[in-house]
């Protein structure tokens, strides 16, 4: 633990480094107005992509996304679990330079909050409830026309793995009023890299994109789908890993909920 411990430190600490400078760099883009926002989505398609390389070759997390070939073409929703900051780290340079969305704190951290605003990264404030999915919807409208993908976390925040599920109806509203696809996407990096957490664990953290779901059905019937296909998918993807073995402490907490999912999952023939 002591080894792993060390070699976290020496990832956060690379990592807050990096994103410092490149945050200084994109912000600095805004002297050339003509290439800013090119030139800031390229700084970012970077940073994820250095701190993937750190991932794996300074605390052992090996990143792997099946299911590519699912992504539509042009605009739809991206509608992915979320359990750790690899989330976004290892989807986003896969997706076309989404229009995601993050909380209305961050942007009033310097640089990077001039970072997201070039990347027209959509503003939620939590605080604002009703409200908060007006400017959302409104935001997303905007991004959809200019055939951007939408990248969004339907419960919100990261959850711990195999927490119980709390699905926000917003995205259902952004399916029914855009009418794109919605593309669900299933993962278990919060195993390797939890929220919060001072110690990130070696193994394979992986992510599968799920199967569109096409325009058409009511917001109520997609709701419905999007989050039995993402929390069955996550499921699947934590007990593989648990199968192949982990590094990491499991807490009580995390064994009773394995040992539950694993009595609920039926046996594969």
């Amino acid at each position: 633990m002591v080894i792993q411990a060390v070699r976290s430190g020496i990832f956060y600490t690379l990592f807050f480094l990096i994103t410092t400078i490149l945050s200084l760099v994109a912000a600095l883009s805004l002297l050339v107005p003509p290439i800013s926002q090119k030139a800031t989505m390229a700084i970012a398609n970077f940073w994820c992509r250095i701190n993937l390389f750190l991932l794996r070759y300074v605390v052992g997390i090996r990143s792997v996304v099946t299911g590519i070939e699912n992504l539509p073409e042009g605009a739809c929703i991206i509608a992915s679990k979320h359990q750790s900051d690899w989330d976004t780290i290892t989807l986003y340079p896969l997706l076309s330079h989404p229009s995601f969305t993050a909380k209305k704190e961050l942007f009033k951290i310097p640089l990077l909050g001039t970072t997201l605003r070039l990347m027209d990264t959509i503003s939620i404030d939590r605080k604002k409830r009703g409200g908060a999915l007006l400017s959302l919807l409104e935001q997303s409208q905007r991004q959809i026309k200019k055939g951007r993908r939408i990248f969004i976390f339907p419960e919100g925040t990261r959850k711990p793995p195999l927490a119980e599920p709390n699905f926000r109806f917003g995205t259902a509203k952004l399916y029914e009023t855009l009418n794109v696809p919605v593309v669900p996407v299933a993962l278990n990096s919060g195993l390797f890299w939890g929220r919060n957490s001072k110690i990130l664990w070696p193994g394979i953290a992986r992510a599968h994109i799920l199967k569109p779901i096409e325009p058409g059905l009511s917001a109520h019937e997609m709701h419905e789908q999007m989050s039995t296909a993402i929390e069955e998918e996550s499921t699947r993807l934590i007990l593989q890993a648990v199968e192949e073995g982990l590094s990491r402490p499991i807490s009580p907490e995390l064994r009773a909920a394995i040992t539950k999912a694993q009595q609920n999952t039926p046996a594969s023939d």
